[in-house]
């Protein structure tokens, strides 16, 4: 049986808890929740707190800590496709059916979008709908329009 271990880390805009296994990351929340396993940082989640905040100084552009993501493979497949989408760009849930070679089932791409464990390290927040608006009507949506305007405006600077 694996080991998960998880910690909660300030971050500038709030928050985060970030939870391992042995393996590699297994979910970040925004906030300070409580997640599945043993209240204490580990290796992989202080690098993940690490890379997390160099992403937020605008000195790191994607993640290099090993990810343990637990889903179907058509989930895992969208997920890896969401990983390729370059920084501050955005694609929709269209384009991604498409590029995982399963046309017509944007709705189904959407679901798996939605149900990432790892948002942020897997750049969900570039998944944007037909009117190229993030998912959602929530704080959610306003979370994931802020990250992808900061990767924007982070992008044009360099």
């Amino acid at each position: 049986m694996e080991r998960s271990n998880w910690c909660t880390y300030p971050m500038p805009h709030g928050p985060l808890t970030i939870a391992a296994d042995d393996r590699g990351l297994t979910a970040l929340a925004f906030g300070a929740v409580p997640l599945p396993g043993r209240n204490a940082p580990s290796a992989l989640t202080n690098q993940a707190a690490t890379e997390i905040q160099e992403y937020f100084a605008g000195k790191r552009r994607f993640f290099d800590v090993r990810l343990s993501l637990r889903g179907s493979a058509f989930q895992r497949a969208v997920w890896t496709e969401v990983c390729s989408i370059p920084y501050g760009e955005e694609r929709t849930c269209e384009q991604l059916a498409r590029l995982i070679g399963k046309p017509g089932s944007h709705r189904s791409v959407g679901t798996a979008v939605k149900s990432c464990p790892l948002p942020l390290i897997v750049p969900t927040h570039r998944v944007v709908g037909k009117n190229r608006e993030p998912f959602g009507h929530d704080k959610s949506a306003q979370v994931k329009r802020g990250l992808l305007a900061f990767e924007q405006k982070t992008a044009q600077g360099s």
